[in-house]
């Protein structure tokens, strides 16, 4: 196999001897000894591998990204399975719900939903941000898979005001 960087034109010269400039890549023959037709199978040549480089390399990164999607399905399936099997819904007979991504507990008797707004008790974030006294917010999952102290909901917010 010819090496394609490291070659020569070996076309005769005048005095009959091979010509000994070096050529690379799809050339056949030095600028000096190339026909139009060498030229022209030169320049096809490096279209096709070319087009064949870039075809290859949008392949590729097809194929990387059809598999990082792949594997960040999976995570977000594997991530659902631990936390459905860590997540707990009663505590001491009480519903656990998540707010704002915080988990209360509601002494009520009619259990939250999802969407349900309530009141809850101050603590030092919500002060400095919204000022003293129970802040509204609204639940978002039922459940929790935080295994901490928690706070009691102050009480349940109807959707017409407090």
């Amino acid at each position: 196999m010819t090496d394609l960087h490291n070659r020569t034109c070996g076309r005769p010269t005048r005095s009959g001897k091979p010509c000994k400039i070096r050529i690379s890549g799809s050339d056949v023959a030095c600028g000096t000894h190339a026909t139009e037709q060498d030229k022209a199978v030169a320049k096809a040549h490096q279209r096709g591998w070319s087009e064949g480089y870039k075809s290859g390399s949008e392949s590729s990164a097809s194929l990387s990204r059809s598999r990082i999607e792949r594997l960040e399905q999976r995570i977000k399936e594997l991530e659902a399975q631990l936390d459905d099997s860590r997540r707990v819904y009663e505590i001491d007979g009480h519903q656990v719900v998540d707010v704002g991504g915080y988990a209360y507990r509601w002494r009520g008797s009619t259990p939250l939903e999802v969407g349900d707004r309530v009141l809850l008790p101050e603590n030092y974030v919500s002060r400095m941000k919204n000022g003293p006294g129970p802040t509204l917010g609204v639940v978002s999952k039922l459940g929790t898979t935080y295994c901490g102290p928690l706070s009691d909901i102050v009480r349940r917010v109807s959707a017409a005001g407090e």
